[in-house]
């Protein structure tokens, strides 16, 4: 049995790659990279390092061919592009004959209002059309996302947001992988939709567990919308990106990140990380 997974130079993709080498020999591992130098890393411990860039379809028939099963990373960029992308992967892996396809999805995608759950609903819909057996990770919110929000409070500064009082099922990238990981090689999975949440909390809840692991009050700052891009521009964060951080903040106010499910334990064995500790492991990461 051959498994590929897409995207495994990505800050999640590749802790996938490492969760699956715990316990799958490497040759039945394959990678799909646009840049294959930056996965020689893999190629030297015996992983099958495949071109494939979602921008050229004819390189995923190459990626994909003789895999079994499939993990579809989302790409990055905007709904329209991705929409795009997912589609013609998709298509490749009916063509290369892929017996199955977990896919990272958003929580609750088909009916989110959520900014990005187009691109989900959608690629849901196109991997479903195909009667290849799925499964779809819906996942809430890394913690890693809010990795400037940390820096920003280790320097002085306080925890701002336009969320209001909105609660998010943050979870670490190392927890997403793991129940990826678990997905792509157990049984039972096909035709499952993981709906992976972390506990949740408010903003003024992961200000209060980031106090706790730095052992001063951080204050937060509740600001309107455009208070917030402003804030977020005199910071240094590039124009291009105001639109989507507002929209995180809007939609988090809103509540499409507001659900609850047991999944992640189901698929870990074990409870979510928790907050307290993942916050502890970011500001590690960020003091090195």
């Amino acid at each position: 049995m051959k498994l590929l997974v897409t995207g495994a130079t990505g800050k999640l993709g590749s802790k996938v790659v490492e969760e699956l080498l715990k316990t799958v020999p490497a040759e039945q591992l394959a990678v799909s990279v646009r840049n294959p130098e930056k996965a020689e890393h893999l190629r030297a411990r015996g992983v099958d390092v495949r071109h494939g860039d979602f921008d050229r379809p004819e390189t995923l028939a190459t990626a994909f061919s003789g895999i079994d099963r499939l993990l579809l990373i989302s790409a990055d960029g905007d709904n329209e592009t991705r929409i795009r992308q997912h589609s013609e992967a998709v298509a490749e892996a009916v063509r290369a004959g892929v017996k199955f396809i977990a896919y990272t999805s958003i929580g609750n995608a088909q009916e989110s209002t959520n900014f990005l759950a187009p691109t989900h609903k959608a690629t849901e819909e196109a991997i479903q059309k195909t009667g290849i057996p799925y499964s779809f990770l819906r996942n809430n919110w890394y913690l890693e996302n809010e990795s400037s929000s940390i820096q920003g409070v280790l320097a002085g500064a306080p925890w701002v947001t336009s969320a209001g009082n909105g609660k998010v099922g943050w979870a670490v990238q190392q927890d997403y992988a793991q129940a990826a990981a678990t997905v792509l090689t157990g049984t039972d999975h096909e035709n499952t939709i993981y709906e992976l949440s972390g506990k949740l909390f408010t903003q003024n809840e992961i200000a209060a567990e980031l106090s706790a692991v730095l052992g001063k009050e951080v204050i937060v700052q509740h600001v309107e919308d455009s208070a917030y891009a402003d804030i977020m521009k005199d910071a240094g964060v590039p124009e291009f990106l105001l639109p989507m951080l507002v929209n995180i903040q809007k939609d988090i106010r809103e509540g499409t990140l507001e659900i609850e499910s047991n999944d992640f334990e189901k698929l870990l064995g074990r409870p979510v990380t928790s907050l307290r500790e993942g916050l502890a492991q970011i500001v590690k990461d960020s003091s090195n």
